[in-house]
């Protein structure tokens, strides 16, 4: 194959590549905890997140044709080169099918309580609250925040706490 049409199957290769990584990575990358997210910004991620399945497939189909073609003419860097790149390509097609969000906030199971006297809090964090007769307990919100939820029972009500 003369050089300009190599030159154009690794620009193809290249760019499917891309498109399969960025179906993956551009929205775990602007969906993230304890960051600053545009209202724009997350219709735009989740927007991307819900092509990126087919996507990716497609990308990443089209990614492995054209490093099957450019395989042979390859030398040994070239060939580390297009087997790592296609295995990132590989890992965005897998991870565009999970909700990895769920990994980032996993419930707490085994919550520990200290004493008010005992406690750590600042006199300005925020707490979240629950009152069962005499039981009371208080979740700080910047551990809510991360989790998400904790299951507790509090004066022998099960309850869900959230934020």
């Amino acid at each position: 194959m003369e050089r300009s049409g190599r030159g154009l199957l690794w620009t193809v290769w290249a760019l499917s590549a891309l498109t399969a990584i960025g179906l993956f990575f551009i929205p775990a990358f602007i969906i993230r905890p304890f960051t600053h997210q545009s209202a724009r910004g997350l219709l735009t991620a989740m927007a991307i997140r819900d092509r990126a399945p087919l996507g990716t497939l497609i990308a990443g189909v089209l990614a492995l044709v054209f490093a099957l073609m450019l395989w042979g003419a390859s030398n040994r860097w070239r060939k580390t080169a297009l087997g790592a790149v296609m295995g990132l390509v590989t890992f965005s097609t897998i991870m565009a099918r999970l909700n990895y969000f769920e990994w980032m906030f996993h419930p707490v199971r085994d919550a520990q309580f200290e004493a008010e006297s005992e406690s750590k809090l600042g006199s300005d964090e925020m707490i979240l609250t629950v009152r069962f007769g005499n039981d009371a307990r208080a979740y700080p919100i910047r551990e809510m925040a991360y989790h998400h939820i904790l299951n507790d029972v509090v004066e022998g009500v099960p309850v869900a706490v959230t934020y």
